[in-house]
């Protein structure tokens, strides 16, 4: 059996579950590799990383490079002499660093590949109405998301599912998957399976203003799979019209009512405890809102200060 010596690359909290069930099973960390600390909020003052308050806590070898190529880094890898590099949520990294260690570099991608490569695997397929996806682990190659395969595991998406749940259940599931293929390497069982392109293979691009607003002109599935995958971050917005305000806001939780009406796309009912969108083949019912500066609210509690015009309407 292969003596690890690892070296985990990560930030935000979905790689910590799997950072922390490394420590759990006693796997020999040499060094954390994570994102360095940014200003926040209005003091500006410096956040660290989920990754980085996990590893602080625990004693582990922090490393933080602003730079990947740079050789005072290079050189900190090296001096580490680990035999292994585990990615999670991380960035791209350069060829001089995944191909240093022995037993190579693999990523954990919360996706069933090749679909869904790229920055928001949970979100798109959220968004584009899936009904399964899953997690891969995978070698490391030049392009982005495409090495040989090691496991997959596969899960059903729920029909209210949204980016949070869904993140919170990969999460662990892709910690499980990460602890099986360290095993596999352990044993120096590994066999993998070159991913195949497909010309309808989907991709999961990344999120932009553009892409996280809601066209109101869309059937009433896609309006409902855009809000549901992109709450609770970073939220699905539009523009509401309300006699002298307009207003960007964001929508975070919506039901579907499927009905025949003659109102106009986007026009707003609201009555003393409900609000909804009139969309092409029905209703869009918002149950959890945020206007501008305010905090998100569930629409009972925002009826109760704010009054919608009869002619409001979303854009």
């Amino acid at each position: 059996m292969r003596d690890l010596r690892i070296v985990f690359m990560g930030t935000p909290d979905f790689a910590v579950a799997t950072l922390k069930a490394l420590v759990d099973n006693r796997y020999d960390i040499v060094g954390v590799i994570t994102a360095p600390d940014k200003p926040a909020g209005r003091g500006r003052k410096l956040n660290e990383s989920a990754v980085k308050k996990y590893a602080k806590a625990n004693n582990l070898n922090i490393l933080q490079p602003t730079n990947l190529k740079s050789e005072s880094f290079l050189e900190e890898l090296k001096a580490l002499k680990a035999n292994l590099q585990i990615v999670v949520a991380f960035r791209m990294l350069p060829k001089v660093v995944w191909q240093m260690p022995e037993y190579g570099t693999f990523n954990l991608h919360a996706s069933l590949l090749p679909n869904y490569r790229g920055a928001a695997p949970i979100n798109w397929a959220l968004i584009n109405g899936e009904t399964k996806t899953g997690v891969s682990t995978f070698f490391i190659d030049e392009k982005i998301d495409t090495g040989e395969m090691i496991l997959q595991e596969e899960i059903a998406i729920e029909p209210e599912e949204n980016a949070g749940s869904l993140h919170d259940k990969l999460m662990h599931i892709g910690s499980r998957l990460v602890q099986r293929t360290v095993s596999l390497i352990e044993h120096g069982d590994v066999k993998t399976t070159p991913q195949v392109d497909t010309k309808d293979i989907k991709t999961a691009y990344k999120l932009n203003r553009d892409n996280c607003k809601i066209n109101w002109n869309d059937s009433i599935d896609n309006i409902y799979n855009l809000i549901r995958g992109l709450s609770p971050y970073p939220a699905a917005w539009c523009t509401l019209i309300n006699g002298a305000d307009t207003l960007d806001i964001k929508i975070y939780t919506v039901e579907k009512e499927i009905d025949t009406h003659s109102r106009e796309t986007g026009a707003v009912i609201s009555t003393k405890n409900e609000l909804k969108v009139a969309v092409s083949n029905g209703y869009i019912i918002i149950k959890d809102i945020k206007l501008p500066g305010k905090r998100t609210m569930d629409v009972s509690a925002l009826l109760n200060g704010y009054s919608f015009e009869v002619n409001a309407k979303m854009l």
